[in-house]
This record gives structure tokens, C-alpha cells and sequence, in this order.
């Protein structure tokens, strides 16, 4: 692993002083691998602001129900940068000794010239995906759409847009729409595109740039919708109607995601016979998606936290991904009452007002931590006094200790097994996992 993270170090340091948002550095690379990206099987390309893993998750869950080989390229990685690429060879993350090959093959290409880290890491996915066998690739943009570094492709086999808010507002500005237009920039002349819930201003723009290029797309709540009924996921397109096993994965929002999957699985052509309940069900009781409502049921936390404690770990961070963790902890509330505690760390980039407005009510207190993986999280103190002023009672720590411990005093004073969620950053959400010795396969 030292090997890899020195790879990765040399990396980093190509990184432009300034960067110039465009796909140049990354068909100048491409060009010097030998077009690496021609050579990857038919592509699921994603773009959106929230639910874009678990429904890369699902989709690949899908693809394997069917018996298919799977590629999958997503970011950020919350322990391994491994996690990133998964080879539909072995349905495994990369290895290091192929990783370390790949990432040898475009420092030697690339020649010391600039690359941001993600067009270089991209770059060493496609060389890894053209030379591994596979029968489709599940593609995650990174930031954006238009200009991301996986938007060299070509000719996807099926867009796909999930829910838009705003996120990354420092490289996609103010305006919903304006980051809207970033992401329907991976819709493809006569490529069909999928899309989840939108307001109606997005749906109007992705509407208009679809139909500028000839796209065929398929509505969520139009061309296909996906419910919840009596506790099972009920879908429906122009083919008829699936009466589906809920996703493995947690929250009301998930039943969205899965039929957003289901959507990209048919506009590909597939899973249009008979067997499309049995592929389903199976698939949907198999999706793995870690730090998404992600229960831990088991590890080294729960010797350090109060006996009979309920643990959650979810990754998300913009307003967005609060209202959907509310919602989820509102209806676990409503089912087994109990003590809520939020340990919160964030970037300094994001909305923790628009993020910690949505628990109002939720909890009985937010526990505020440093980021320790990143240099670029935000002050505890100061997230302390962002969720005082949206109404929760907070508190600032120094350390993961020190806010374990003031969970275990208050948990003592409740006289009742707490529920906790770790969240607000996926980069808290790795260091849970890893503490916990809970790493993603």
C-alpha cells in the first residue's frame, strides 16, 4: 500500500496551480495512452448531485443479476483509493500491483505535464477498464458533467441524470440551473437519457437539451415512475408493471434510485422478458452501497459507545442529502423513539446552514468534529455555532474521543441507548468505517 500511496503522492503533484476547466489536459493524456477510452464496453454515464452511487450501485446490481460482467468507476473512495475502480473480472476492487501498473503507464505517458488528480486517476481507470473484460462499464462523473473527465466519451449506452441541487458551488456557481446545464452535458446525440425527481425548471432544460440532440429521455413520474407500496417498490413503465422486493439499501429515497436503475437497465434494451421480476428481486436484495444510511450492526465502536446503541454512517453533505437523512431519521423516530446524537464533520466548501437546517427537531444534539483525512475542513467550533444558530443544540470537539466520550456522559443522563449518526462528510464517514474495521467490498 506505501507503493500506492507514493503513486498517488506523484500524482497529486501534477495538479495545475490554477485550474482551467476544460477536457484538453485529458484528450491530450488519452491521445498519448493510445485512446484507452475507445476501447471500454458500453457505458451507464452518470451525472447528478445526490443518489449518483446508489444508483450506479443498483445498476450495477442489476447488470450481475443477469449474469454480467461489471466495470465501475466512482469517487470519492472513503477508506482505499482502490475503492474507485472495481474490475467486472473478479467483481473486485483493483488490486495494487494492477493499480500501480496502470498508474505507471500514464506518469510514463503523460511526461511530467499538468493533470488535475482526477484526470489523471480517470485516465488509469480507462487503461484498466479497455484491458480487463467486461461487458458494460457503470461511468460516475466526478464534478459536473460538460466538462468532467469522464465526459471524453463518446456514445453512451444510457445517460443518466440523478436528482440536481446545489453542491460544489465554488467550481458550479450559485445558479440551479446553471449547474443543471453542467450536468445534462453528458447527454450524447441520439443517446438515450434517463432522469430522476427534478423541479420543473430542470426538467424543461434537460428537456430542451435532449431534444436539441436527438436524445430519447425517459422521465421519472412520466415515462417511468417507481413508489413505495405496502413496504414493496412498485414500478412502471410502457412495458407493464413490476411488483419488487424494497432495496437492501436504507430510506424512502432509495425506492427512487432503484426504479432510476431499473429505468437505464430498460432504456439499454434489457431486462424486457419474463424474468425481469426474478432478475429484480434478486438484484434488489443484493445492492451494497456503503456510507448511505449504512446500519452497523457490529465492531470495535460499539465497545467504545453506550451499551444498545443504534449506529448509522451516511457520506452526504448539501441540503439536499440533509433532507432526504432527515427524513429517513423522522420515520425511524416515529417507529422506536430515542435519543438522537448527530457527530458532524464538513468541508469548508459546503452549506452546513442550508444541512443543518433540515434536523430541526431531529436532535437532541450535534456533536461537531475535525475532518482529519483532509486539510480542508471546516473549524468544529465554527460548525458548532452554524447548527446553534439553525436551532440544535451543539457542541464542539477536538477529536472522534472526545465526542464518543460526551455521547457516552449524556447517554448516562438519558438513562436510554442512544441512536447516532455519523455524517456530513464522506470523509467522515471513511474514518468511522475504518475505526469501526467496517471496510467497503
Amino acid at each position: 500500500m506505501n507503493k500506492i500511496n507514493a503513486a498517488l503522492d506523484r500524482l497529486m503533484k501534477l495538479h495545475p496551480d490554477e485550474i482551467n476547466l476544460s477536457l484538453d489536459r485529458m484528450l491530450r493524456i488519452l491521445k498519448a495512452l493510445g485512446s484507452p477510452e475507445k476501447s471500454v464496453p458500453p457505458i451507464f454515464h452518470i451525472a447528478g448531485t445526490n443518489g449518483k452511487g446508489s444508483t450506479g450501485a443498483s445498476i450495477r446490481a442489476l447488470l450481475e443479476a443477469q449474469g454480467k460482467r461489471v466495470h465501475v468507476y466512482s469517487s470519492p473512495h472513503l477508506v482505499r483509493f482502490n475503492e474507485r475502480i472495481r474490475l467486472g473480472s473478479t467483481g473486485k476492487f483493483v488490486d495494487d500491483d494492477a493499480l500501480l501498473v496502470a498508474i505507471e503507464r500514464v506518469e510514463k505517458a503523460n511526461g511530467g505535464e499538468e493533470l488535475t488528480f482526477f484526470e489523471a486517476t480517470t485516465a488509469v481507470a480507462f487503461c484498466l477498464f479497455a484491458d480487463t473484460p467486461a461487458d458494460y462499464l457503470v461511468l460516475e462523473v466526478g464534478l459536473g458533467g460538460v466538462l468532467d473527465a469522464t465526459n471524453v466519451i463518446e456514445k453512451p449506452l444510457v445517460s443518466v441524470i440523478t436528482p440536481i441541487s446545489k453542491d460544489h458551488e465554488n467550481f458550479l456557481g450559485n445558479s440551479l440551473e446553471g449547474i443543471a446545464l453542467e450536468k445534462a452535458g453528458i447527454i450524447k446525440p441520439g443517446c438515450p437519457v434517463v432522469v430522476g425527481p427534478q423541479t420543473d425548471a430542470i426538467r424543461d432544460l434537460i428537456e430542451n437539451t435532449a431534444g436539441r440532440l436527438r436524445a430519447p429521455v425517459w422521465f421519472q413520474g412520466q415515462e417511468f415512475s417507481a413508489w413505495d407500496e405496502g413496504g414493496r417498490l412498485v414500478y412502471q413503465d410502457e412495458l407493464g408493471l413490476l411488483d419488487l422486493s424494497p432495496p437492501k439499501l436504507a430510506g424512502f429515497h432509495q425506492i427512487s434510485n432503484s426504479g432510476l436503475a431499473l429505468a437505464a437497465i430498460r432504456a439499454a434494451g434489457l431486462l424486457e422478458g419474463d424474468d425481469a421480476q426474478n432478475v429484480c428481486d434478486k438484484a434488489l436484495r443484493s445492492i451494497n452501497w456503503p456510507a448511505r444510511m449504512q446500519p452497523l450492526y457490529e465492531g470495535a465502536l460499539f465497545d467504545e459507545l453506550p451499551k444498545n446503541c443504534e449506529i448509522w454512517v451516511d457520506g452526504g453533505h448539501n441540503p439536499g442529502a440533509a433532507e432526504v437523512i432527515a427524513s429517513f431519521l423522522a420515520d425511524l423516530t416515529d417507529k422506536a423513539s430515542r435519543p438522537t446524537y448527530l457527530v458532524m464533520g464538513m468541508m469548508n466548501t459546503k452549506d452546513p446552514e442550508g444541512f443543518f437546517e433540515q434536523f430541526e427537531g431531529l436532535a437532541k444534539h450535534v456533536l461537531c468534529v475535525p475532518l482529519t483525512t483532509t486539510q480542508a475542513g471546516r473549524s468544529p467550533i465554527e460548525l458548532a455555532e452554524i447548527a446553534k444558530a439553525s436551532g440544535l443544540s451543539a457542541s464542539a470537539h477536538g477529536n472522534l474521543d472526545r465526542a464518543i466520550a460526551e455521547i457516552s456522559r449524556r447517554s448516562k443522563l438519558d438513562n436510554e441507548a442512544p441512536r447516532i449518526l455519523f455524517g456530513g462528510s464522506l470523509y467522515l464517514a471513511g474514518e468511522i468505517l475504518a475505526r469501526n474495521g467496517t471496510l467497503p467490498e
